[in-house]
This record gives structure tokens, C-alpha cells and sequence, in this order.
């Protein structure tokens, strides 16, 4: 594994000389006596095989020695431990290289070497040579008689191998445990009191803490390892695409290192895009928004102002998130929206904070300028079909009386243009392609797909690490620094209040034990809700017949060949902001135009030539909330957006079809325009255009503000405007769940914004700031264009 090699090694490995494991380091040098053969032990719980001690059991690892590691859990942890298990006749990790070490002789210690090994020859009355072969150490000398060299000790008698014994080697033993000790006068006696005495002690220990205490310690210390090996300094939950981004920039920093945790597959297969088009090639994008192999496929509650409709809600469950499903469209939202959050409590997340963020993030194809950025790793680029369609729709728009906006990202969004896109070279260009790619290289980060994560870790309040579920196994993810939470709008509200941060009534009715009350998370649900003004055309220029199978074929074949064509635009090219109605400081309605008809979502194939708007609200007023359906982290959580619940949120979207229809009737789509599709020219009245909104509105794909970002004063944040969840510690959230209220336009560029500016917070960097950049105004407030 990668992250190993970084770490210096695998958990095989033994920790390294000198290393301490509680208080093993204090504890003296293993000894290891043999029983004499043929005797048992007359203790109550069997055989004395081996009396082991151990002074540092990691110092002595067992890899090419036949035995297991010895970071094995739970084994050889030094001291009465060690000889309580050897009591017990057990053997395991280091304990059995101890075993190995009385049979075959000791190994060597720091700063000595081990008598030569001589050949295990029979002995001449047949038995094995003493010490299983090894050469006799030279006579100690007798404590009784100083400077005598001459045969063993007296008092001590020397055992052949018939008898069983091992007295010479063990004798070797201890002068080792005394050698290492500095002293320098020997008794072997009294030495052979010591060892009885440890005996006795590790019988006690034994018996007082029993058979299941010992486990529980085994079972401890091998938790305290497996921490150890599965720790990073920060664990990323969500590869989204505010989580692609983290971990590319916490990564820059060749110390940090990232687990990045996804609960979807990767974006490619075998390492290549093209075998993942589906992804990859801008005009498919309707593929994966049909297909619940990379989308969660949530769905509301059935919406009471929406003729009791349950709405579809495809979000991106792969790397790079939505930004591998979405239609591309790059648009930033308004500058006002900016200094919105930070009335709202978002301090520091004003404007001229957020713009050197967006233009830290793009590259964009036309060059950098005040507002455009020319270095990021974010590809953006302007639509390149040229369709007469297109160029119909900006033109009527003039018509109509409003401006033409070369970058509703700069200067002026009011009015319309051609809009940005995150494609690059005829490819989506994700926050998987701009961030997570490049930085796989890097060995201090660590990714893990198909992982759905289960619960945060507390100790107390402060988060440790994150439970997940890998190929059916439950696992752990330690977290020294932080666990940041990017799993979206939907999946960090759900995993906070999983993990026993939410609503504590809510909570407590569910058996979730409650870390911290926080009624803010799930409330504030946002999203923008839109419908489609469909005209049929009277020319066969759109979309329509590159949708025939054997187009399809032709069109596919050209992009995987060479990434041109049809298939490398999402054709979603032009579009634009106007404000609903006088007095209104910015605009709050959106548009985009397309060349072709789309059904359901485009799970429905189109039926004729035609041509449509995608028009609706920018900031309404109805707000939901989402909550736990279950305790089981794999259910969906229930979502109430309440959708059209204000009587403002009904007029505004009378307003979209009326001003779409005023469009659609000018000059420049004279020879294009057809009949009305829908909402149909039967619909005129007030009440048949709200009927209409109700039957065929749907979600444009932006929930958002379930983790609200605020000030502690606000009882309904979620984050203070660091990030930080409050309440706890070393647990943060990032993503667009964050926004207080949602901006005036899409929302993949926003949340890239915020991550961008996230990761300089959780750094310590000090925020980048553009002051004075000039933001258009209308000369006047009181007409609508």
C-alpha cells in the first residue's frame, strides 16, 4: 500500500529499538527457562513450558524467525504480563519467539554477540549435544573464589543432557541480564531465587486479574496498534467537490497526511476515461442522472403545494461527486449574494473574500483578468457548437431590452450571454479531473472508494475518527487533527445527526445518543426549483436527430476517437439573470437555453424537434429541513424541501413563464418558432400557470444550507464561519450544507470557492482578500430591465 511505504513500512513490521509500549520500557530483559524434561508444573492451570520477561518486547522482532510479528496485538507486552501468559502455556506474538529463544538459545543482545553455533551432532551415549548443539560457553567464574576460572560454581550442579536440564545455558542467560545491568558480581543461587520468585508473582497476577481480564488487556493494547496504523491527520469523508479539493491542497503539505473516504467508485476504469464516457463525454450527462451506480437517487416527500409530487433528487456518488453528473455549467452567483452571507453571520466570507478564491481555483481558457483566474486547476471554457439556435435565443433576448453580458461571471451577471462550462478539451473537467487526479501521486494521501461512512468517533466531544463499511466489514479511521465532513447538503447533515449531533429530541427518539444539541442541522434545506418553456421547431437543426441510435454511434465514435464533436458539449451553452419585477437589487431569475427538448429528467427520450428554457427562481422563500428516517446509515433520511410554500415563491414563477414567453416572441426566432409545447397556449390565466408549475416544476439540482454557517449567537448555525461544527472539537464541515442561504445561480463553482477558502482556514494561512472590485448596478431600480 502507498500510505505504508510513506509510513516506512506495514504493520508486519516490529516498532523500532527504544520504542515504548505503557510500561514496558522500564521492565527487565527477557529470561527464558526450560522446565527439566519429564517434570510439570503442580500450579493450578497447567504446564510451565517457559517463564518469559521482557524488557521491550518491539525490539525484538520475530520476522525471519519463523514466528509472527512482533507488533502481533496483544503479545509480549513485557513484564508479569508476559510470564502470566507463559504460565498459562500460551505462546503468542513475541511470546512465542521467546519459546523459540529457550530452545534454540537467546538472541542477540545490543552490544553482544552469540557464541558460534556448532553442528548437532549425537553426543557419545546417544543424545542430542547440550544446548541443542551450541557450542559450550566459556566457565564463569565462581563469586566464591575471585579470578577462579576453573569448572562451574560450586553449590551448582552441572546436569548431562540425559537429565533433561539446560543449567550452562541458562547460566548464559543471566550473566546477559547482569551484564546489561552493570553488575558485577554473579550468584547464581540467588539468581535462581529471583526467577522462583517472578514465578510466584506471575501466578498471582494471573489469578487476580483471571483468564478474562488478561483478554480485555490483550484486546486493548491491540486496539491501541490498530489506532496507531489507521491514524491520519485528517479524514476526509466525501470525494465530492469540495472534498477533491481538500485533499489536494491539505496534501500540498508533504507532513499532512489525508485519508479521502468516497462511498461511490472511481471516475475511470483501468486508469482511462474513455472507458468511462458516461462520465467523461459532456453530452451524456443524462446517462448518469437515469443510472444509480454513481447517483444516491434520493427522492422527497410528497410535496403538499406540488400536487402531492414526489420529486426526484439525483446527487453525484463517485469522485467528484455531482461535478461528475452535473450539466457543467460554471456560474459563480452574484456578488451580493457574498456580502448576504456575511450579514448573515458568515463573517469573513464576504465578497472581496470569496472572489480571490473563484480566480485561485479557474484557469479559464480566455486568460485571466480582475475577475478571472489563469493558474487553478479548474479548466472552465466558453461553448464552441456555434448553433443558430443559440445565437437565436441571445439575440431575441436583446430584442426583448436586455443587455448582452460577455461574463456573468465578472463584472455584470445581469443580462444575457454565453455562459461558462468546466469542460476542457471536449471532456468534463470535475473536481475529480482538476484536483483528485493530479494529487493521487502523492504518498501522503490515502483514498478508499465503494466506503460508506457509518458514524463520527468521540471521545467526549472532541471527534477522533470516523466508523465506515468496506466489502461488508466495519472499520475504523483515526483522526489526529481533524474529520471533515463533504459529503453534500444531504449526507453531512445525515452522518452529524447519525453520529449524535442534531436536534436532541429528535435524536433521543430514534436511541441515538446525544454528543452535542444542535437544531440547526437538517433545517434550512434550500434548492432552486425550475421549469421548462418548450417551443417546437420548425427546422430540423436541434438536438433531436442527433438522439437516433445510429447518430449516437457516429457521435460517440468521434469523441472517443478524438474528444470532438456533439459529444464534447453539453450543449447548455447560453443562458442569462434577470431581476422579476422593479426594485429588485440583483437578478433573481435564471435561464438556460437549450437546443433540444428534455422529458423527465432526460430518462424520457424527446419526442420532436424542439427547443427550451430551463427558467426559475433564484432565491426563494419556501425552506425545508431533512431528517433521520432510521438509525441504519444506508437509508435514505427523509427530505422536505417544501417546495412553492410562499406566496411569493408562486408569483415569482408566474413571472419566469411570462418573461419566457415575451423572449420566445420576438423577431429572432421567427423562422424557428413552432407551437407551444408547454406550458401550452391554453394556459393563460394565473391559476392555469400555477397549475402548470405544480404538475411539471422539478429540482435544478442545488440543495444546500442544512449546516448552516453562522455566529454562536444563532441557534439555528451549524459551523461558525472557521467551519468548525460547533459545540465539539476536530470536526468540521465543508461543503455547500454550509452556505446560510443559497446564491443567485449554480452551485459547483461556489462550493469549489469554499473549499478553496476552507483549506487556507484549516492551515492557518491568512484569508486572501480583493478589495474594491467593481460590481455592475442598474442605473436605476425602478423598471425591471
Amino acid at each position: 500500500m502507498k500510505l505504508a511505504r510513506f509510513r516506512g513500512g506495514s504493520q508486519s513490521r516490529g516498532r523500532p529499538c527504544g520504542s515504548r509500549v505503557g510500561a514496558a520500557a522500564a521492565e527487565p530483559p527477557e529470561v527464558s527457562l526450560p522446565a527439566p524434561a519429564g517434570q510439570v508444573s503442580q500450579r493450578p492451570h497447567g504446564a510451565v513450558g517457559h517463564v518469559s520477561f521482557r524488557r521491550n518486547a518491539s525490539c525484538y522482532p520475530a520476522q525471519g524467525r519463523g514466528g509472527t510479528s512482533s507488533s502481533t496485538p496483544g503479545a509480549g507486552r513485557g513484564g508479569l504480563l508476559s510470564a502470566g501468559a507463559a504460565v498459562r502455556g500460551e505462546a503468542r506474538g513475541p511470546a512465542s519467539a521467546a519459546v523459540r529463544e529457550a530452545d534454540f538459545g537467546p538472541r542477540p543482545l545490543r552490544g553482544f554477540s552469540t557464541p558460534p553455533r556448532a553442528s548437532r551432532a549425537p553426543s557419545p551415549d546417544g543424545q542430542r549435544a547440550p544446548c541443542c548443539g551450541r557450542a559450550q560457553p566459556a566457565p564463569l567464574p565462581c563469586p566464591a573464589s575471585p579470578g577462579a576460572s576453573q569448572g562451574p560454581c560450586p553449590g551448582v550442579r552441572d546436569k548431562t543432557p540425559s537429565s533433561g536440564g539446560n543449567t550452562v545455558g541458562t547460566m548464559f542467560l543471566v550473566k546477559m541480564f547482569y551484564l546489561i545491568k552493570g553488575v558485577k558480581c554473579y550468584s547464581p543461587v540467588s539468581q535462581m531465587h529471583k526467577v522462583t520468585g517472578a514465578l510466584f508473582k506471575a501466578h498471582v497476577l494471573r489469578n487476580t486479574l483471571g483468564n478474562n481480564e488478561s483478554f480485555r488487556i490483550s484486546r486493548a493494547l491491540s486496539q491501541l496498534s490498530s489506532e496507531k496504523a489507521n491514524s491520519y491527520n485528517y479524514v476526509i469523508v466525501g470525494a465530492g467537490s469540495a472534498g477533491c479539493v481538500l485533499a489536494n491542497r491539505l496534501t500540498e503539505d508533504p507532513l499532512s497526511t489525508v485519508l479521502l473516504l468516497e462511498a461511490g467508485p472511481k471516475d475511470t476504469l483501468l486508469g482511462s476515461k474513455r472507458l468511462m464516457w458516461k462520465i467523461h463525454m459532456p453530452a451524456a450527462l443524462t446517462y448518469n442522472l437515469c443510472d444509480e451506480k454513481y447517483n444516491w437517487y434520493y427522492h422527497t416527500t410528497s410535496q403538499k403545494h406540488m400536487d402531492n409530487r414526489i420529486m426526484y433528487w439525483p446527487r453525484g456518488r463517485v469522485w467528484g461527486g455531482s461535478s461528475s453528473l452535473n450539466a457543467m455549467v460554471y456560474i459563480r452567483g452574484h456578488a451580493e449574494d457574498y456580502n448576504r452571507w456575511s450579514r448573515e453571520g458568515a463573517v469573513g466570507w464576504d465578497y472581496e473574500h470569496c472572489l480571490p478564491y473563484f480566480k485561485k481555483a479557474q484557469m479559464h481558457e480566455l486568460g485571466p483578468d480582475q475577475y478571472r483566474g489563469g493558474k487553478g486547476p479548474l479548466h472552465v471554457s466558453r461553448g464552441k457548437t456555434n448553433h443558430p439556435l443559440h445565437h437565436a435565443f441571445l439575440e431575441a433576448t436583446q430584442q426583448a431590452g436586455y443587455p448582452f453580458t460577455d461574463d456573468m461571471n465578472g463584472y455584470q451577471q445581469e443580462g444575457f450571454g454565453w455562459m461558462d462550462m468546466t469542460v476542457h478539451k471536449g471532456q468534463r473537467w470535475s473536481a475529480a479531473s482538476a484536483y483528485l487526479h493530479p494529487a493521487i501521486s502523492r504518498p501522503n494521501l490515502s483514498i478508499t472508494e465503494k466506503t460508506l461512512v457509518t458514524k463520527i468517533l468521540f471521545q467526549g466531544t472532541k471527534s477522533i475518527g470516523v466508523e465506515y463499511l468496506k466489502n461488508g466489514q466495519m472499520k475504523k479511521a483515526f483522526a489526529s487533527k481533524e474529520v471533515i465532513l463533504s459529503g453534500g447538503a444531504i449526507n453531512s447533515p445525515q452522518l452529524l445527526m447519525l453520529s449524535g449531533i442534531g436536534n436532541a429530541d429528535d435524536l433521543k427518539k430514534l436511541g441515538i445518543p446525544v454528543v452535542c444539541h444542535l437544531p440547526g442541522v437538517g433545517q434550512n434545506l434550500q434548492d432552486h426549483l425550475e421549469v421548462y418553456v418548450q417551443q417546437k421547431c420548425t427546422k430540423p437543426i436541434t438536438l433531436y436527430s442527433a438522439q437516433k441510435p445510429v447518430s449516437m454511434a457516429r457521435i460517440g465514435l468521434e469523441w472517443l476517437w478524438k474528444f470532438t464533436g456533439d459529444g464534447a458539449t453539453a450543449h447548455l451553452e447560453s443562458g442569462g439573470f434577470i431581476r422579476s419585477e422593479p426594485g429588485v437589487p440583483h437578478p433573481d431569475i435564471q435561464f438556460h437555453f437549450l437546443p433540444s427538448q428534455v422529458i423527465d429528467h432526460g430518462r424520457v427520450a424527446s419526442t420532436m424537434e424542439a427547443y427550451q428554457v430551463h427558467v426559475g427562481p433564484m432565491r426563494s422563500t419556501s425552506v425545508g429541513w431533512l431528517k433521520l428516517k432510521s438509525t441504519d446509515p444506508k437509508a435514505h433520511p427523509i427530505i422536505e424541501p417544501n417546495y412553492m410554500s410562499t406566496e411569493r415563491d408562486i408569483w415569482e414563477f408566474r413571472q419566469c413563464i411570462k418573461l419566457t414567453r415575451e423572449i420566445f416572441a420576438q423577431k429572432a426566432f421567427e423562422k424557428f418558432r413552432g407551437p407551444e409545447i408547454q406550458p401550452g397556449n391554453h394556459v393563460q390565466s394565473d391559476k392555469e400557470i400555477d397549475a402548470f408549475i405544480r404538475q411539471k416544476a422539478d429540482s435544478a439540482y442545488h440543495p444546500s444550507c442544512t449546516c448552516k454557517m453562522g455566529q454562536l449567537s444563532d441557534s439555528t448555525a451549524v459551523v461558525d464561519p472557521q467551519t468548525k461544527v460547533i459545540g465539539v472539537e476536530n470536526l468540521r464541515v465543508v461543503d455547500a450544507s454550509i452556505m446560510p442561504s443559497i446564491v443567485s445561480g449554480n452551485l459547483n463553482a461556489p462550493t469549489i470557492m469554499i473549499a478553496e477558502k476552507a483549506a487556507d482556514i484549516i492551515k492557518g494561512l491568512p484569508s486572501l482578500q480583493e478589495k474594491n472590485a467593481p460590481v455592475y448596478k442598474p442605473k436605476t431600480l425602478e423598471t425591471q430591465r
